[in-house]
């Protein structure tokens, strides 16, 4: 499925990206305030610094501005799973470095990720499936760290085990954002990376042991 496009009458297009940076931050204030619906495109204009005909040079329509939001997400957990891994491949390290990244990107964006998932439904039907297959690709990623491993002798595991486990990691992620609030009481975001990668490697270590 191909990268949903957002129409722009200008084509400078890191001018384009630098202003609906602005407009991804300033709404994502506003929609976890006041939710996608009651939330105006001047509000919008004016929380990222410029005018309702400045905003409308870069979208077409609110709705785009969720769009842009969602995909942000999805941009930056890929950018971040990928960095340092390269030359890891195939070993628990990198798996550990790709779950510390992603946990650590739930962190810097959890206002971005509560208002994608509050606010998702209100995506068009061209939109959505783009949306939750991006999701899909990101659970995808950390099905490809553990075949590595596995492909490296490190891990041995079968497909749908990696598939959940994948998707467990996804979740546990995501679990920071949602409950950070009451986890952070808690642990500190490093002491929740510890312990839920420690819980995550004892338990496949337990089942590995019982299979042999």
């Amino acid at each position: 499925m191909e990268k949903r496009k957002v129409q722009s009458s200008v084509k400078d297009e890191k001018l384009v990206q630098i202003r609906r940076d602005q407009m991804i931050k300033g709404a994502v204030k506003l929609f976890k305030q006041k939710g996608f619906h009651r939330t105006t495109t001047r509000e919008i204009a004016k929380a990222a610094g410029f005018s309702i005909g400045t905003l409308y040079e870069y979208i077409r329509t609110k709705e785009d501005v969720l769009y842009l939001v969602c995909d942000s997400i999805y941009d930056h957990v890929k950018e971040r799973l990928q960095e340092d891994l390269e030359h890891k491949q195939g070993t628990l390290e990198s798996l550990k470095l790709g779950i510390a990244n992603f946990f650590h990107v739930m962190d810097e964006m959890q206002s971005e990720v509560l208002v994608m998932y509050q606010e998702v439904k209100s995506l068009s039907k061209d939109a959505l499936p783009y949306v939750l297959k991006k999701e899909i690709e990101m659970v995808g990623m950390f099905e490809n760290l553990l075949n590595k491993c596995i492909e490296n002798g490190e891990l041995d595991l079968t497909e749908k085990q990696v598939k959940i486990i994948a998707h467990d990691i996804f979740v546990q992620g995501q679990m920071w954002g949602f409950r950070r609030w009451a986890l952070r009481k808690l642990f500190t975001l490093e002491e929740y990376i510890e312990l839920q990668t420690e819980l995550l490697f004892k338990g496949i270590k337990k089942y590995e042991m019982s299979n042999q």
